[in-house]
């Protein structure tokens, strides 16, 4: 939730240049957790780097959510990470991380899950199960490419900041081009955590009054605006969200409690639904979903439809994790770029096995009637479910209060594009939060599906950060290499595929709403 894809001990009050506990909110909005201890900027010295010039590193400022840099530290942040900022101050010396090989494993399998995975049952039943592994390994092979990318420019560059990157690669277009990436990203999740609780949120209330009226007060649209008026805006609205800290192991587990339910349901779900089925908990249900017609219970490897467009941009939403790289690098103790590319790997390797995992349950349990939200899809089959409740419970806390960690760092992204001053002012604070809030619940209630979300970022912001932005920058930055030599092709190849990537899957998304633009909705009902 994903996009949720080292948080910090919150209850430190001690600052200084040497040592300090740094909170960083990665790609999916979760924050991390792991105790440091490094100066601010130091990159290890590394066998793997093809870099001579390590006495040119610049210190950049504080690493802070999401990877974004903060230019200057203004008001905003102090009061947001109050223990965390102080003055800037450049150290020569190397200094160790101290967060484990297992743990920055951990850290990065956070960054990578979120709320991706609902949608990837969605994506096999309309690519089909084997065209879906093959794209599914591709794009774990392309992010883990681009790994190696951003972990070698790095080293190259002299800095830890993705943004930093881009300025260092092509000035102001740079940077400006990261950190709209990774707002576009981050409002991505945002929305796509509201859109959870614009579907399962109803559910729940139904479940507990035991009544199937369409109230007012089941109506998903109410709803949303209900919970970001009384949790979300109060919460966004504090100066210091670190309690909020460990949200992304909470998140983490209950997208394992998911898969581990996906996989037990396929086998307690009938296919085809028999007219009078009865779930365990013995509440009646209408089926809705292969009741009779046996032949849709059979798996299909090889599919293509309108709906087939929407594949790879769901997997680079569920994959994209790249802001998140740099900033746990720096953290990893005994740091090496060859170490850091093995954690990346162990992470995304089992991230790809509970993404598969999760699709293929899920796509074998509902078949072609699969929505864009796996979740939501159980509703056909059950009223009421203690174990689905227990699911869905656990993932509205945990998406709820990962909405205000998420807005922060585009708050704070539009606070310094518009030029405001270091002084604190309650005014902007609350305007440009209000602002987001209302502009995200606009998206989640107008917009008539997740499906559109996930589709829409990992067209733009995650193609951006996975495929366009590492290659760029690997290209510029890399300079020791010629641009004849084998990596150097490597890496406009793909430059050139991500481009390809963006273009031809925004096109394609975009013939799919101007042709569905004039109908009732038989692919945009997302409930």
């Amino acid at each position: 939730m994903r996009d949720f894809d080292c948080a910090p001990d919150m209850n430190t009050n001690n600052y200084n240049s040497k040592e300090y506990r740094p909170i960083q909110v990665l790609s999916n909005g979760m924050s991390k957790a792991a105790n440091t201890k490094m100066s601010p900027f130091n990159i290890a010295p590394d066998i793997d780097s093809s870099s001579s010039n390590s006495n040119e590193y610049s210190c950049p400022t504080k690493v802070p959510l999401n990877g974004m840099q903060y230019t200057d530290v203004d008001a905003e942040s102090q009061n947001f990470l109050p223990d965390q900022l102080g003055k800037k101050k450049c150290e020569a010396e190397y200094s160790p991380g101290s967060a484990s090989f297992g743990m920055s494993v951990f850290n990065l399998g956070n960054a990578i899950m979120g709320s991706g995975i609902l949608g990837l049952s969605y994506a096999m039943a309309n690519t089909g199960i084997a065209m879906f592994v093959i794209l599914l390994v591709a794009v774990a092979i392309f992010s883990l490419y681009s790994v190696h990318l951003l972990l070698k420019t790095a080293n190259e560059g002299g800095s830890l900041v993705y943004e930093q990157l881009g300025y260092k690669a092509f000035g102001i277009p740079g940077k400006l081009a990261a950190s709209c990436s990774i707002t576009m990203q981050n409002f991505g999740a945002m929305a796509s955590y509201l859109y959870i609780v614009k579907y399962e949120l109803p559910i729940v209330i139904k479940a507990f009054l035991d009544s199937n009226d369409n109230s007012w007060y089941t109506n998903g649209d109410y709803l949303v605006l209900i919970v970001t008026l009384g949790i979300i805006l109060p919460l966004s609205l504090l100066k210091n969200l670190g309690y909020l800290g460990y949200t992304s192991g909470f998140s983490l587990l209950c997208m394992v409690f998911f898969l581990i339910v996906v996989i037990y349901k396929k086998f307690q779900i009938p296919c085809p639904l028999p007219e009078n089925f009865i779930n365990i908990t013995e509440n009646v249900s209408q089926p809705q979903v292969n009741t009779t017609d046996e032949e849709c219970c059979k798996p299909k490897y090889f599919v293509f439809n309108s709906q087939t467009v929407y594949a790879v941009p769901i997997l680079t939403f569920a994959f994209v994790c790249h802001p998140a790289i740099l900033p746990m690098y720096e953290e990893l103790k005994d740091r090496s770029r060859k170490k850091m590319q093995n954690v990346a790997n162990v992470s995304f390797l089992g991230m790809f096995v509970m993404y598969l995992l999760a699709a293929l349950f899920g796509y074998l349990t509902f078949n072609e009637a699969v929505e864009p939200e796996l979740l939501h899809t159980y509703s056909k089959v059950y009223n009421f479910d203690v174990v689905l409740l227990i699911v869905r419970l656990a993932v509205l806390t945990a998406v709820t209060l990962t909405v205000p960690v998420v807005l922060f760092p585009i708050r704070t992204s539009v606070n310094h594009l518009l030029g405001a001053s270091k002084d604190f002012s309650w005014p902007r604070h609350i305007g440009i939060t209000v602002a987001l809030l209302v502009c995200v619940n606009i998206l989640v209630i107008f917009v008539p599906t997740i499906r559109d979300i996930f589709g829409f970022i990992g067209a733009s912001a995650a193609a951006m950060l996975i495929f366009i932005l590492p290659s760029a920058f690997y290209i510029k930055l890399v300079k020791k290499e010629p641009m004849k030599s084998i990596q150097k092709i490597g890496a406009t190849l793909f430059l050139i595929v991500g481009f390809i990537v963006m273009v031809g899957s925004m096109a394609l998304i975009i013939v799919d709403w101007i042709h569905n633009a004039g109908s009732s909705g038989e692919h945009a009902d997302g409930h």
